[in-house]
């Protein structure tokens, strides 16, 4: 079988213009429990912030599918489908194109980061939705999820090491993992940082994906979360990403331009007893060709918010800011782009 690369597809940057954004709407109450209602209501305000400059599809399982429509109203379009869990980033399928009008999906080998939960419907809803929309799919043999990638469009790509490679996920060797990654996305170039946020690791985490601690804003500049307090439990790892990151090259030979964002205040997650992973580069980028172009950004009610609220114009002076509560998000597991994929514009 053919590889995307094979077919001259690749994936491109997230602020390329869009087709419009996927999302999956919570299953039941089994991730918020009494706080449900609140969940439905974060999901709601990012369909409708999204809405502002894209088309939204929402999948829903059967049984949530009327509360969804009802609380929805015309922010999105609600698809029914069967499936485990609603972080999009990571089941759904990761688009590509070829630059000539093609548009395909890498459908990713899921085991729930590293067999965490029941995950069949999970694994299968990629394909499912590359089948009903009529997209080419390729099957990756990789076991990797969205969450854990970040590309520029001009062949480099930033993850971190304790995801992919992780034997939870993939028995493979350094170069076999690039080899996939490179074949899947048209990557060359894979900077590996050391580690992900405290609170994504332990028995509901995902081992640290990079989409909460760096992303590229557009070739050759790269957002990093860091703290600036020597004690915090993050301090060390996201010294240590910095580092990587300052002394990297891109697959083009530039050297790395790194605006640093300072995440927020250490907040307790009662329900595992460890340190919510709350992050001000989870978020989304949203546009279509021509039109407005808006990012949607988690905030937390902390002092932290204004200042990553000014970086972020600064580095995306074009764009409208649109800010949702965050917190919430992550008392579930992740934040505004865990839930949404993007289908960029063939």
């Amino acid at each position: 079988m053919s590889t995307p690369v094979e077919e001259g597809f690749h994936m491109p940057g997230e602020w390329h213009p869009h087709r419009r954004c996927w999302m999956a709407w919570p299953v039941g109450d089994r991730l918020w429990g009494e706080k449900t209602g609140q969940a439905h209501d974060a999901f709601v305000a990012v369909a409708r912030a999204i809405a502002r400059f894209e088309p939204v599809a929402m999948l829903a399982n059967p049984a949530d599918a009327p509360v969804a429509r009802r609380l929805l109203g015309d922010a999105a379009t609600v698809i029914e489908a069967a499936f485990d869990d609603s972080w999009f980033r990571d089941t759904g399928p990761s688009f590509v194109i070829d630059g000539k009008g093609g548009l395909a999906g890498v459908d990713w080998v899921f085991n729930a980061w590293g067999n965490r939960q029941p995950h069949d419907k999970d694994a299968a809803i990629a394909g499912w939705l590359l089948a009903r929309e009529g997209i080419a799919r390729y099957s990756s043999p990789l076991v990797n999820e969205g969450g854990a990638i970040h590309v520029d469009g001009e062949g480099t790509m930033l993850a971190v090491e304790t995801t992919i490679p992780n034997a939870n996920r993939n028995s493979l060797t350094r170069y076999r993992i690039d080899s996939e990654l490179r074949d899947a996305t048209g990557c060359t170039k894979v900077i590996w940082l050391p580690g992900g946020l405290d609170g994504d690791y332990g028995p509901v985490g995902t081992d640290g994906h990079i989409d909460t601690v760096a992303c590229f804003a557009r070739p050759g500049v790269v957002l990093a979360q860091v703290t600036l307090d020597p004690a915090d439990s993050d301090y060390a790892t996201l010294q240590a990403n910095l580092a990587i990151l300052k002394g990297a090259t891109d697959a083009r030979g530039r050297k790395l331009e790194i605006v640093e964002i300072e995440q927020p205040a250490r907040r307790e997650d009662h329900a595992t007893g460890g340190r919510l992973p709350m992050s001000y580069v989870n978020f989304y980028l949203a546009g279509t060709s021509g039109g407005p172009r808006g990012l949607v950004l988690p905030v937390y009610d902390d002092p932290a918010d204004g200042p990553a609220i000014a970086t972020l114009r600064r580095v995306f002076p074009d764009r409208e800011i649109v800010t949702i509560p965050g917190t919430i998000l992550f008392e579930g597991g992740g934040g505004v782009h865990c839930i949404t994929q993007q289908e960029p514009a063939p």
